[in-house]
């Protein structure tokens, strides 16, 4: 066989620590099946304090919002709710998960409501006190109507912007499109519904979220939210924060050369000259025309040297195009709070997805692998992340330990149940009874896409905290940071 194509996940403490219990890991899935969604809160809150390291850096204030919709969980929400009120909040996009928020202890004033907004989610994000990040002038009239409809108090709004234009020597440089946020041509019509309804709003700042990992996007769009703030100031509004969404990133692959080569290996099994390295065939977008390779991979960038927090710290620290000064130098200057809403990236390294073994059958070259899992549970490749998964063997390991290529497919009877379109390498062919580990799904891979199919149970959710030489666990629902199992606080 040649040389195993790896993609070897980043694992750090105390995720790592987890992995190496294998008798645990073992326990749980057979105490509460396959799949099983491990959840470590703990590691939100280090997350948490990260970004905030970023903000004591470069002396901004503002609140980091952990997006709910990266994960349906109640342990990660309840772990950020004891942190400093100030500090840490949650973004929610929707009715329910706004009443998961408040459920789990957080307060109307430590959220922030986005996404597409329906007359009742407007109505209790308004009577609950959270702060609304508004999409159109639209949406900011429906607002204003259920706040005096209902005699509700005053809500604090931001604005959302979106198709930010940078010009310059003869080019013009329009930010992707976007369905959310209000285009620059629209702004004088919002702010004037700002003014007209300054009885039931408060505009308290300007928002953006981009759906782009490019530095220089990000920047441009910040310094656009800075230039807009005085606009607003010069109507006479009182804007005093910029809100830049998510899109933080995270590291998957632990080694920078094997994600190279595996993607290099890829555009070469496109082209025909070594053999396939996905389940028939498929490119990840990329397709062979007349020799010649086409076509973006749509695939997650799996080794990432700088991201979360440093890529947050980064963004703050580029010049911006126009006044060619660093964003966190114009927050300061215009005494502007800054905040973010990172899901994925508070996630990481926060939780795993395990799965039983449950076929090992031949198949030509390769070996096709069944789990006790669906595609559905489990979209690491859904979103374009291609990482290995960890083996862990029930009992001894076998003696032989050679490399094996093997295609993980799931326990729906469709064709297109795949747990993987690539070849996955592993150390060790594995046995019925093993489990293996995704690491790193708490972000959006966990359950974002798990459904009921064909009656097949849904992954159940544990949350994990370390306890001297040992773990303890306790059901999603069941668990709060200030008990212990007992129920004494802790």
């Amino acid at each position: 066989m040649d040389v195993p194509l790896y993609l070897r996940p980043r694992v750090e403490p105390p995720l790592a620590q987890l992995l190496e219990d294998t008798p645990f890991l073992h326990s749980l899935v057979d105490a509460l099946g396959s799949p099983l969604n491990v959840l470590l809160p703990d590691t939100a809150a280090a997350n948490a304090a990260r970004f905030r390291a970023v903000y004591r850096r470069h002396h901004l204030a503002g609140r980091v919002y952990f997006a709910l919709k990266a994960n349906r969980s109640a342990a990660l929400p309840r772990r950020l709710a004891v942190e400093d009120p100030a500090a840490v909040g949650v973004d929610v996009a929707s009715t329910g998960e706004l009443r998961h928020a408040l459920g789990c202890g957080l307060t109307g004033d430590r959220i922030m409501a986005t996404g597409p907004k329906d007359p009742e989610f407007l109505w209790l994000a308004a009577r609950v006190g959270a702060t609304v990040n508004l999409d159109s002038a639209g949406e900011l009239d429906q607002l204003a109507a259920l706040v005096r409809k209902y005699g509700l108090p005053r809500v604090q709004v931001l604005a959302r912007l979106s198709g930010f234009e940078a010009g310059g020597a003869g080019t013009r440089v329009l930010s992707r499109r976007s369905r959310f946020g209000t285009p620059p041509h629209d702004t004088d019509a919002l702010l004037t519904a700002v003014q007209r309804h300054a009885d039931a709003v408060e505009l308290t700042g300007v928002a953006y979220h981009l759906d782009t990992t490019g530095l220089e996007e990000k920047v441009r769009a910040l310094e656009q939210c800075v230039l807009f703030l005085d606009e607003c100031r010069a109507r006479g509004l009182a804007p005093r924060a910029v809100d830049i969404g998510g899109g933080f990133g995270v590291g998957y692959v632990a080694d920078a050369g094997e994600w190279e080569r595996w993607t290099t290996a890829l555009s070469e099994a496109v082209l025909g000259v070594r053999p396939p390295l996905t389940w028939r065939g498929h490119g990840y977008g990329l397709r062979n025309e007349g020799g010649t390779v086409r076509g973006t991979a749509a695939l997650y960038p799996g080794h990432r040297p700088t991201a979360g927090p440093g890529y947050l710290d980064e963004l703050l620290s580029t010049p911006a195009p126009v006044l060619g000064r660093a964003p966190a130098t114009l927050l300061l200057e215009h005494l502007h709070d800054l905040h973010v809403e990172p899901g994925r990236s508070l996630a990481d390294q926060c939780g795993l997805t395990l799965a039983r073994v449950l076929e090992v059958r031949p198949t030509g070259d390769t070996h096709l692998v069944r789990l006790g899992m669906n595609a559905g549970d489990m979209t690491l490749e859904e979103h374009g992340v291609l990482v290995d998964p960890v083996p862990l063997p029930r009992g001894d390991p076998a003696p032989e330990e050679r490399p094996v290529g093997v295609h993980l497919v799931g326990n729906l009877c469709l064709e297109a149940d795949l747990i993987t379109r690539r070849t996955v390498f592993l150390p060790r062919l594995p046995r019925v009874g093993d489990l293996l580990a995704f690491v790193n799904t708490a972000g959006y891979t966990m359950d974002f896409h798990a459904h009921h199919a064909q009656r097949q149970p849904l992954a159940r959710t544990v949350a994990v905290e370390r306890e001297e030489e040992s773990w303890r666990w306790r059901l999603d629902e069941d668990y709060w940071p200030i008990t212990h199992p007992g129920g004494t606080p802790a």
